[in-house]
């Protein structure tokens, strides 16, 4: 009796944890088939990193000199010439990030209806729901932790060879390791990848994927007429500018955000004098998650109802 006692509870979590491995492997399958299907996601960043990793090699015959040059500043002027090269490859990287998520919004639901794809992924049991949850976490949650990962990884190239040269050259190995602060580039990093361009860009991927589900033709003209739209009838209506505000704050991050890149002082070492908790109570930031539900929500429902076009 003890034994089929415990037996039964035993079956009962088996069921459950299976139970639950159906439930999310339609969403690990849909989110698999999106990287499948769009190679530019990790292409293009692989790439950029690649072509910046190859002007930095043929730089390096000038960086013994700028090295040299360096040293004989002040700290912070020091500082910030020795992460400028490391800060642009951000820069780059993240720029190349918010084309790869722009595009990839707009021809998300807008790619299936052209080619009548749609069609056989309806066949499927797997819900509406389900596919665009698995098209919103591409810009949210896959993109940025890629290109985190590849921007490390570039990084880390990038000291290397600095390190090879500036050995050769006699200012030693260990140059580049003692004097950069790589845990709060890392830390600047990561903020802005995931804090700014994917949780504060939320409501504006949510946008596209709305747009991109919507439109028959053009989502691009689409997704971009109405923001200009608006934006001229405020301003002759009432000769304000409140949308082109808010529509800057947003692309900027927010005013509780940390410029990228900052003007002053290194913008890895400004990461210092952040709060995040600022960041985390501020309205914009919220609003922005509610705005971008609404998108989604709108998104999952034009699908249920749009055919191929």
């Amino acid at each position: 009796m003890n034994t089929q006692s415990n037996a039964m509870p035993d079956s009962v979590d088996s069921q459950r944890t299976a139970a639950a491995m159906r439930a999310t492997r339609p969403f690990y399958w849909s989110v698999r088939r999106e990287i499948w299907e769009n190679r530019s996601l990790y292409i293009a960043p692989v790439a950029v990193a690649a072509l910046f990793l190859l002007g930095f090699l043929v730089s390096m015959g000038r960086f013994p000199g700028k090295i040299r040059g360096a040293l004989a500043m002040d700290a912070a002027r020091q500082l910030e010439v020795l992460e400028q090269p490391y800060d642009f490859a951000a820069l780059l990287l993240m720029g190349t990030y918010l084309i790869v998520a722009a595009f990839y919004c707009l021809d998300a639901l807008y790619g299936e209806r052209r080619d009548r794809s749609i069609l056989f992924w309806k066949s499927l049991p797997v819900s509406d729901f389900t596919i665009v949850m698995s098209k919103a976490s591409i810009p949210l949650v896959i993109l940025p932790l890629f290109i985190f990962t590849t921007t490390i990884a570039m990084q880390c190239v990038m000291v290397v060879l600095s390190s090879v040269v500036l050995g050769i050259s006699g200012l030693g190995f260990g140059t580049l390791w003692t004097h950069l602060p790589f845990v709060h580039m890392s830390v600047g990093l990561f903020y802005h990848l995931i804090g700014v361009h994917a949780i504060y860009y939320a409501p504006i991927y949510g946008w596209l994927l709305l747009v991109s589900g919507w439109a028959r033709r053009a989502p691009f003209m689409w997704a971009a007429l109405p923001a200009f739209a608006i934006g001229i009838v405020e301003k002759i209506a009432f000769n304000t500018t409140h949308f082109a505000a808010m529509l800057g704050s947003r692309l900027g991050g927010g005013p509780d955000s940390i410029p990228f890149p900052a003007t002053d002082a290194s913008p890895m070492h400004r990461m210092e004098h952040f709060v995040p908790i600022n960041f985390l109570l501020s309205p914009g930031l919220w609003l922005g998650l509610v705005v971008c539900a609404a998108f989604l929500a709108a998104a999952v429902r034009l699908r249920r109802q749009q055919g191929p076009i």
